[in-house]
């Protein structure tokens, strides 16, 4: 069975229960991932976890390797990949400690470099639906099953950061009709799909931002606050649903490159198709 990928973010730095046999460290052609991968079993299932801002927490969402995080993932096997996050709530009835499986996302970020692809070869992929189908229905499934509260759907939007939002931005955003606000996901999903690897996001609100009057505008210190309920819920979601990810899953997630490059594999330049062997070496063989 292919190894399923999992990445902490905030106030999830490791998973209970999580069966670790080797801490791996690797070099990716991008640079350094966020930490050691912790290879292990969960539940009987082969699994690689990362923590997204390393296990001291000392990465800004704008430092974060992305492409060296995803990397790594792929090279260790995995072809899902299922992420946990801290996001601040923007409608009334998702409350902090609500899980939220957003299925689609609006990207504001501007420093953030979110492709494989550059330097001779160029490539096109879908994210008309960003989240593998899938993996949405195995985590709404089993939080269901675990009475956690979850609202199954929504859109995530992604900010730069790391300031939170001012009250005129997070007014703006909740006139699109966005679900939550983070500052991590979008860039996870856009180099999975090029990966092709499943993507599901478990976003935990935390706050309410800073647009509802009737709340304490969002600060660290009452994020803190609701982390360690965040953690133990992931952490007993995750331990669940990687039981039931199905390996012969009908998602298109797994040959989303099948028709995106443009460049023939003779115009790529010798060093560029090296770096890209891992993701193309099955089209170009």
């Amino acid at each position: 069975m292919n190894r399923i990928g999992i990445i902490g973010g905030s106030g999830l730095y490791d998973v209970a229960g999580l069966a670790t046999t080797s801490e791996v460290s690797l070099a990716t052609p991008y640079g350094d991932p966020s930490d050691e991968y912790l290879v292990g079993e969960l539940s009987g299932i082969p699994v690689a976890f990362l923590a997204r801002h390393g296990r001291k927490h000392v990465l800004l969402p704008t430092e974060l390797n992305y492409r060296a995080n995803i990397w790594g993932f792929k090279t260790l096997g995995c072809d899902a990949l299922i992420s946990a996050s801290a996001c601040g709530s923007m409608k009334e009835h998702i409350h902090p400690g609500d899980l939220v499986l957003p299925d689609q996302f609006i990207d504001r970020t501007t420093r953030r470099v979110s492709t494989f692809f550059g330097d001779g070869c160029v490539a096109h992929v879908s994210l008309a639906h960003p989240i593998c189908p899938h993996l949405l229905e195995t985590l709404d499934r089993a939080g269901r099953d675990l009475g956690i509260k979850v609202h199954s759907g929504g859109v995530y939007l992604g900010i730069e950061g790391p300031q939170f939002s001012t009250r005129a931005e997070s007014l703006l955003y909740r006139s699109w009709g966005v679900d939550v606000i983070g500052m991590t996901n979008i860039q996870e999903a856009r180099l999975c799909r090029e990966a092709e690897m499943c993507y599901s996001t478990m976003a935990f609100a935390t706050d309410y931002d800073c647009w509802n009057e009737d709340e304490q505008a969002v600060t660290v210190q009452a994020v803190i606050e609701v982390l360690s309920k965040n953690a133990d819920a992931a952490n007993r979601l995750l331990t669940a649903a990687v039981k039931d990810v199905k390996e012969s899953r009908t998602c298109t997630c797994r040959e989303a490159l099948k028709n995106a490059v443009l460049t023939r594999p003779q115009d790529v330049p010798e060093k560029t198709k090296r770096r890209l062997g891992p993701l193309m070496g099955k089209y170009w063989s």
